[in-house]
C-alpha cells in the first residue's frame, strides 16, 4: 500500500456536476481528490482486505440472531423496550438488507483491523461505485496509468444484482434529508441502480412521509409506501411521529431493523466476546468493563456515533485528539488503538463493502486527523501488479 500523486483531470469538476457529484466540494473545503491515488497489489487486496472483509461480514451475521434473542445484549446496545421486538421480527422474518461498509485500519503491515461496520446509512458508495472507476479509465486512456491497471470495484454490478432480488411489484420509494447533498446524491445515485434493475421509483425527503386514514405510510401523493430504501438512521427511525406504525409496518423499509444492531458500536466488544483474538479484530470493551483499564492506547466511541463525532482518541493513557458531536448519551465502547496508513496528506481508512452478502469493492477516506469526520477526503484506489 502506499499513496502515488498523478496529474488530474482537467475537466473533472465539469464532469462531477455533470452526473450529479455536485458534493465533490463540501462547505467550501475539497472531498473528492483528483490528483492522488493509493496504490495496492493484487495480492494485497485478496488476502488482506477482500478476504476478511467477506469473513467479517459472516461473523457478523452469525451475531445477530444471538443478540437479538438476548434482551440483556439488546439493552447494552442501547435498543430497549418495543424496539427490541420490531428488531427481533424484522431478523426472524429475514428482511432483505442491501449494503454497508467495513471501515478498516490497515498500513500494508499486518492484517487489516475492524474499527467500525457502518451497516445502515453507509454513504461514499456513489464515489467508490462510479466516480472513482471513472477516473481510473480516464487515467488509463490520458496514459497516466498502465492500461492493466485495475481495481477493486464490482460495487456497482452488485447493486444492480441486489436490487434485482427485490420485487418489482410495487414502486420502491427512496428517501433521504434532501438538504444534505451527499444524502441526496447518494439516494439518487441508489435509485438510478435500482431502475437498471427493472424498478419503478420515487424520491421523497424523510420528512414528507405520511400516514393515512388505515394507518400506512404514504408519500406525497397519497400513495401507499410499500416499500422504501431510508438513507436515515434507525435510531432516528424510532423517534419520528410515525415511529408506531413501524411495530406493524418496518417491512416496508431497507436497511431493515435488524441492521441498528451491526450498526451499532456496541458490536465490536461482543464479536470481540465471540471472536477473542481474531486477527481482523480490536480488543473491545463497553466502558463499564473492567478489562478496558488493560489498554494504554485506545479510542473511546459512542455507540451510536456517525462521521467521527465526540470520539476521542488515546495514547498512553492520555487523550492526544477528539472530535466533537451530538452523541454519548447512549453510552461508549472502548476500543484498542490500530494505526492507521500515515502519509503528508494524513491518514487513510479504509472503506470495504458488502453489497448483499458479498465483498466487492473500497474506498479510501483520508484526513489530517486520526479521526475520520464529515469533511475527510475520498481518494481513489488501483491495483497494480
Amino acid at each position: 500500500m502506499r499513496r502515488i500523486s498523478i496529474p488530474p483531470r482537467r475537466d473533472w469538476r465539469e464532469k462531477a456536476n455533470a452526473v450529479g457529484f455536485s458534493f465533490h466540494e463540501m462547505y467550501g473545503e475539497p472531498y473528492w481528490v483528483d490528483d492522488a491515488a493509493y496504490c495496492f497489489e493484487l495480492a494485497e487486496v485478496e488476502d488482506e482486505i477482500e478476504g476478511p472483509s467477506q469473513e467479517l461480514h459472516e461473523m457478523c451475521l452469525d451475531l445477530v440472531g444471538d443478540i437479538v434473542r438476548s434482551e440483556e445484549a439488546l439493552d447494552r446496545l442501547a435498543i430497549s423496550g418495543e424496539i427490541q421486538d420490531i428488531v427481533r421480527r424484522s431478523w426472524e422474518r429475514h428482511d432483505r438488507h442491501l449494503y454497508g461498509r467495513f471501515d478498516l485500519a490497515y498500513d500494508g503491515n499486518g492484517p487489516a483491523k475492524l474499527l467500525e461496520y457502518n451497516a445502515d446509512t453507509p454513504t461514499s458508495v456513489f464515489e467508490t461505485a462510479y466516480f472513482q472507476f471513472n477516473w481510473l479509465t480516464d487515467q488509463m486512456a490520458a496514459g497516466n496509468l498502465a492500461p492493466d491497471t485495475d481495481q477493486f470495484n464490482s460495487v456497482q454490478e452488485s447493486l444492480v444484482e441486489a436490487f434485482g432480488q427485490f420485487s418489482r411489484d410495487r414502486i420502491f420509494h427512496f428517501a433521504a434529508i434532501s438538504d444534505s447533498p451527499e444524502d441526496q446524491g447518494t439516494t439518487v445515485y441508489l435509485m438510478d441502480c435500482a431502475v437498471q434493475a427493472g424498478h419503478r421509483v420515487q424520491f421523497l425527503d424523510m420528512r414528507e412521509i405520511g400516514i393515512d386514514a388505515r394507518g400506512q405510510y404514504t408519500d406525497l401523493q397519497n400513495r401507499v409506501i410499500e416499500r422504501c430504501f431510508k438513507l436515515y438512521p434507525w435510531e432516528f427511525m424510532f423517534q419520528e411521529t410515525y415511529a408506531a406504525q413501524l411495530r406493524e409496518q418496518s417491512t416496508v423499509f431497507v436497511e431493515p431493523a435488524w441492521k441498528a444492531v451491526l450498526s451499532n458500536k456496541g458490536l465490536l466488544p461482543l464479536l470481540w466476546q465471540r471472536y477473542p483474538g481474531h486477527p481482523n479484530l480490536l480488543p473491545s470493551f463497553f466502558a463499564d468493563d473492567p478489562a478496558a483499564a488493560d489498554l494504554s492506547d485506545y479510542v473511546i466511541k459512542p455507540l451510536l456515533s456517525r462521521e467521527g463525532e465526540n470520539v476521542r482518541l488515546f495514547r498512553a493513557g492520555q487523550e492526544v485528539v477528539s472530535a466533537p458531536g451530538d452523541y454519548g448519551a447512549e453510552g461508549f465502547v472502548i476500543q484498542a488503538h490500530a494505526p492507521l496508513f500515515k502519509s503528508d496528506a494524513g491518514y487513510a481508512v479504509l472503506g470495504s463493502w458488502i453489497v448483499g452478502d458479498k465483498a466487492c469493492g473500497l474506498g479510501v477516506r483520508e484526513d489530517r486527523s486520526p479521526i475520520t469526520a464529515n469533511l475527510s477526503r475520498y481518494v481513489p484506489h488501483v491495483i497494480v501488479g
